[in-house]
């Protein structure tokens, strides 16, 4: 086990540390204040200036032009981009997208790489992922009720899908839906591939989220799917496949939402030891730092934060080295331990701040708000422990 970094990526993340400094934290105010769409053209510049530092992309495979980073080297570049929202976003590398992009790298065909895949590698499109179900569990992804049933050589797609992140302004949805329901239960559904503009895919809304509706790629849509016909070529890998994809998605997926966490810790953990060693708080001049809660505070961020970050690195060593399936309790464990990091963390340096801490004068009101749901999707805290607590116990006899 090895954390050393190469002298090619302290350059990279120098670049990609002080390009997020000089121009997209300035970009926060307008971010919180603006409508998403308002923000695109400049967004956009963004983006061009990053596609010529060569920094486009950093986990997308070198064919389909990206940076072809290992999980443990993208970890790091994720810990970096993670401390601002549109991080992520204008270097190529946001969810869905990143996910929607692995799986059609591994199971899509030439016909659908060609129509999809090469277009949101290069950032010309946006996709999304239709899973979660509104009566369904989400965090059991066998019990689904969109349904697509073969008519001709075409799938008739009905189903009610929500939380389907950034659909506002995609191209495409990548749809989970049963196509036999008589088969065992992890073979009952597939994925299927179906273009946004069809007529009986239907936005119904941009869910308020914390009282945030958001829009476009910043937004949690609510889709209903109605008769919707596509051909059966629009299939993503083989039929009843469907749960296997999604946890070649999901895996890796974990593990770049735990990075980006350990960007956005590290940008709260900053502002709090800033606003601590800055704010008053007597007449002979005594900060807030003096106070020996806050220290405490202080000292179990960092400890805490070091801890995350270890462990979410060794899990994307061990994803490196033998394999998501093989890390499966690795990436469990981060997902609910580094969530509730951050949570910790945030709310520390919200407190330290006060009054100033609930309004959006600084990010922490938007990292409070949006980041809340990472104890929830992708398998809520309860599901991750549960399922770890009886893979432990099942190797004692």
């Amino acid at each position: 086990m090895d954390f050393t970094v190469s002298d090619k990526m302290k350059v990279v993340l120098e670049m990609i540390n002080e390009f997020v400094d000089k121009e997209l934290i300035p970009l926060e105010h307008d971010y919180l204040a603006a409508d998403f769409r308002e923000l695109l053209p400049v967004l956009n510049e963004k983006r061009a200036m990053v596609k010529k530092m060569e920094l486009w992309g950093p986990n997308h495979p070198v064919e389909v032009g990206g940076m072809g980073l290992s999980m443990l080297e993208h970890g790091l570049v994720s810990e970096a981009l993670g401390r601002t929202p549109t991080g992520h976003y204008v270097f190529g590398c946001q969810a869905p997208d990143a996910g929607n992009l692995e799986i059609l790298h591994l199971h899509g065909t030439e016909e659908q790489k060609k129509q999809y895949l090469e277009p949101l590698a290069r950032g010309d499109i946006r996709s999304c992922f239709g899973m979660t179900e509104v009566d369904m569990p989400g965090s059991n992804p066998v019990m689904m009720e969109t349904t697509a049933v073969k008519e001709g050589d075409d799938y008739i797609i009905n189903g009610h899908k929500w939380y389907t992140s950034g659909a506002d302004g995609s191209e495409f949805c990548i749809v989970m839906a049963v196509t036999d329901p008589s088969a065992p239960p992890h073979l009952q559904a597939s994925m299927i591939i179906v273009p946004t503009d069809n007529p009986g895919f239907n936005l119904v809304r941009n869910i308020p989220v914390m009282g945030h509706e958001g829009s476009d790629y910043a937004s949690h849509g609510e889709i209903l799917l109605q008769s919707c016909r596509v051909p059966q070529k629009n299939l993503l890998g083989k039929e009843g496949m469907g749960f296997v994809l999604a946890q070649d998605r999901l895996g890796p997926g974990r593990i770049h939402h735990c990075m980006r966490w350990l960007g956005i810790c590290s940008r709260s953990f900053d502002l709090l030891c800033e606003r601590a060693k800055k704010r008053i708080i007597s007449p002979d001049g005594k900060t807030l730092s003096s106070k020996q809660i806050v220290q405490e505070w202080i000292a179990d961020s960092a400890a805490e934060i070091q801890g995350a970050r270890l462990m979410t690195l060794y899990a994307a060593w061990r994803i490196d080295t033998v394999g998501a399936k093989e890390a499966r309790d690795d990436v469990s464990m981060i997902k609910y331990a580094v969530a509730n990091t951050m949570q910790r963390v945030i709310d520390r340096a919200l407190q330290v701040h006060g009054g100033l801490g609930m309004t959006d004068d600084t990010i922490l009101a938007y990292f409070y708000r949006h980041e809340r749901a990472a104890r929830i999707y992708d398998g809520a805290d309860e599901v991750h422990k549960s399922s770890l607590a009886r893979r432990m116990l099942a190797k004692y006899n």
